[in-house]
């Protein structure tokens, strides 16, 4: 009996580890399946809920993408082009989107529709030519967007303009437009970005920052570093003191110390809000170049370099007005030579007759005999 028993339950261990294995076997036949179904795209590498598709020398987006992608790198690729087919199935999990280094030219219109929670974005080192300002949805929450060195004409600023107007970007926090040729940026460019903190423009060729450009978005951090700037007007430091939490960088740019940057001096000195205030130097005129902006001191911001140039110019070109009269004259006289040589002989021979009537008036008037003839002559 005690045989017995034993060997029954032997066997009925052996019962049920063969069931934990079919439940095994199954398991890992359905978690096939399912990969079957939402594998990773060819070329691409795919690990929990990220894929990255670098370096690939993929012209478009791959498509078979798993509905809970979280972070899609689609980087280093050429990808010229992308619109509403690059996302043809809705990817709600999606919240990061790399596309940099692609040679893109073209973002049409409603592309990143099927992206509805997508929060930050990476368009950075492409060549964007052509940007929809309905590429975003209306309602969508975007909050870091990068297109560092995607500008590379300044003819595109109308095209980069008409996105962040769009009024589409209500939730963006950090806007990096740095490395681009932007040179002059229009007013109203950031009034639409009513969350915007973070705004970097470093190495973007600007050469001043115009009235209102900074006005309404609440920024705290602002990167204006090795630009053209060689001043701040009045009005945009004014600007900038309305936003005390405000954090600016300005070095590496060409200041010009003369009499005009006065005022940024005196701004320099008082404020707190330039972070590397010690690091901005002078690069023109010639006497100050390298020196610390604070320490110049007011009485050497002159520009009575600049007027004297203007006076020696203004000199100079007295000086060629004058002879060209005065050759206009010469010539006027040369070609009139005969008439006025005629006229001075006229002038000379009247005012002879004139002398010779006062000369023999004079004759009779000092001779009595004459004049009492002449008395005679007139009764």
């Amino acid at each position: 009996m005690r045989l017995l028993s034993t060997t029954c339950g032997r066997d009925r261990g052996e019962i049920q580890g063969s069931t934990h294995m079919w439940v095994m076997m199954h398991f890992l036949f359905l978690l096939a399946a399912v990969l079957s179904c939402h594998g990773c795209p060819e070329k691409c590498l795919c690990f929990s809920q990220t894929v990255k598709c670098q370096n690939q020398d993929l012209d478009a987006i791959p498509h078979s993408l798993a509905a809970n992608t979280k972070c899609l790198f689609v980087t280093g690729n050429n990808i010229s082009h992308i619109g509403v087919e690059s996302f043809p199935t809705s990817l709600e999990m999606l919240t990061d989107l790399y596309l940099s280094g692609n040679q893109m030219e073209t973002v049409d219109a409603m592309v990143f529709d099927n992206l509805p929670n997508l929060v930050r974005l990476d368009l950075s080192n492409n060549d964007i030519q052509t940007f929809s300002a309905r590429a975003f949805p209306l309602e969508n929450k975007v909050q870091l967007l990068n297109l560092s060195r995607s500008f590379q004409n300044h003819s595109s600023m109308d095209v980069l303009q008409s996105v962040l107007e769009s009024g589409n970007l209500v939730q963006l926090t950090e806007l990096d437009l740095s490395n681009n040729d932007l040179v002059i940026l229009p007013n109203d460019i950031f009034a639409s970005l009513s969350s915007l903190v973070t705004l970097s423009l470093q190495n973007s060729s600007i050469l001043s920052i115009q009235n209102g450009t900074l006005r309404a978005p609440p920024l705290r951090q602002l990167d204006l570093r090795d630009n053209n700037l060689r001043d701040l007007p009045a009005t945009s430091m004014e600007e900038l003191n309305l936003k005390p939490t405000l954090r600016i960088r300005l070095s590496g740019n060409p200041w010009r110390c003369d009499c005009f940057i006065d005022d940024m001096l005196l701004w320099l000195k008082n404020s707190t809000q330039v972070v590397d205030v010690h690091n901005l130097t002078c690069a023109d005129p010639e006497a100050l170049r390298s020196q610390p902006l604070l320490q110049v001191e007011q009485s050497r911001l002159k520009c009575s370099g600049d007027m004297e140039g203007v006076l020696e110019t203004s000199y100079v070109f007295l000086g060629l007005v004058l002879a060209l009269i005065g050759v206009i004259f010469l010539l006027v006289l040369y070609l009139n030579r005969k008439g006025i040589k005629r006229w001075m002989y006229n002038i000379r021979d009247a005012c002879r007759d004139h002398m010779e009537g006062y000369h023999y008036r004079y004759e009779i008037n000092s001779d009595p005999r004459l004049a009492n003839l002449s008395i005679n002559s007139d009764v």
